[in-house]
C-alpha cells in the first residue's frame, strides 16, 4: 500500500473519535486546571508524574500527566500536532491502534523522562540523607531537612502530551516519510527529515542540561523512539497492521 499519497488530514467536525477526544480532554484538563486555582485546588499536583519517592506520586498519574499542560503555548503546540498528525495515524490504524500508540508513546516519554530524574534527583537526595543522618542535628533540626528533602521530590513534575506528540511524528515520519510538511507554517521539510531534525535539537538540548529550561527534553526523545519502534514492530506483522 502507498501511504504517501492516500491521506490527509481534514476538518475538525470530520475527526477520527480518538484524535477528537483527546482534544476535547486536554482542552477541558487545561480549563479545570486555570478554574480549580482559584479556589486553591492544583490539580497539576494530583495528575501531573512526580517521582516515585515523593509523597505526591500515585501510580494513575502514568496516564494523566498526558493530558495535563502548564500553561496556553504549551496545550496550543501539542494539540495542534494532535490534530495534524493524530487524525492520519488514526486513519490508518484503526482507533484501538491509534489509542494503544498513543499511550504507550506516552508512558515511553515518561520512563525516559524518570531515568533522567532519577539521576539529577539522586545526587541531591544523598546530600539530605547525609544531613538527616547526622548525629550534629537535633530533632527539629532533622524534621527540617525531612521536609525540605520531600519538598524538593515535590517539586519534579512531569506534565503535557509532548511525549505522545512526538510518538506521534515518529509514527506519521515512518508512514510518510516523503510527505511534505511546513515547519512554522511556511518552511516546506519533508516529514523524515523533520524527526531528524526535531529529534537531533532535543537530544542537543537535553544534553545541554540548562537549569533555566523546564521543558522535559528526554521525555520527547523517549516518546519519539517508541513510536517509531512500535511502527517497526507491527510492520513484521502486516496481516494485523493496518
Amino acid at each position: 500500500m502507498n501511504y504517501n499519497n492516500q491521506y490527509s488530514p481534514g476538518p475538525f467536525a470530520g475527526l477520527p473519535v480518538v484524535t477528537k477526544n483527546i482534544i476535547i480532554i486536554n482542552v477541558i484538563m487545561y480549563l479545570a486546571t486555570l478554574a480549580f486555582e482559584t479556589v486553591n485546588i492544583d490539580l497539576v499536583k494530583l495528575f501531573g508524574l512526580h517521582y516515585y519517592l515523593a509523597d505526591d506520586f500515585k501510580p494513575h498519574q502514568f496516564i494523566t500527566y498526558i493530558f495535563m499542560h502548564g500553561g496556553f503555548s504549551h496545550i496550543l503546540f501539542n494539540i495542534l500536532g494532535v490534530y495534524i498528525f493524530g487524525q492520519v495515524l488514526e486513519q490508518v490504524w484503526g482507533p484501538k491502534r491509534y489509542l494503544i500508540f498513543y499511550i504507550l508513546t506516552g508512558l515511553g516519554a515518561a520512563l525516559a523522562q524518570y531515568i533522567i530524574m532519577h539521576f539529577e534527583i539522586t545526587e541531591v537526595l544523598d546530600i539530605f540523607n547525609q544531613h538527616i543522618n547526622s548525629r550534629n542535628l537535633d530533632t527539629s533540626q532533622r524534621a527540617e531537612f525531612i521536609n525540605q528533602k520531600y519538598e524538593y521530590l515535590n517539586k519534579h513534575v512531569i506534565i503535557g502530551a509532548s511525549g505522545s506528540l512526538f510518538g506521534l511524528l515518529g509514527g506519521f515520519g515512518m508512514l510518510f516519510p516523503n510527505r511534505e510538511l511546513y515547519l512554522y507554517f511556511f518552511i516546506p521539510i519533508k516529514a523524515k527529515w523533520l524527526v531528524i531534525l526535531y529529534g537531533g535539537f532535543e537530544i542537543f538540548s537535553g544534553l545541554q542540561n540548562n537549569p533555566t529550561d523546564n521543558v522535559a527534553h528526554f521525555a520527547h526523545i523517549g516518546g519519539l523512539l517508541v513510536g517509531i519502534a512500535l511502527v517497526l514492530f507491527w510492520r513484521k506483522d502486516r496481516n494485523h497492521f493496518y
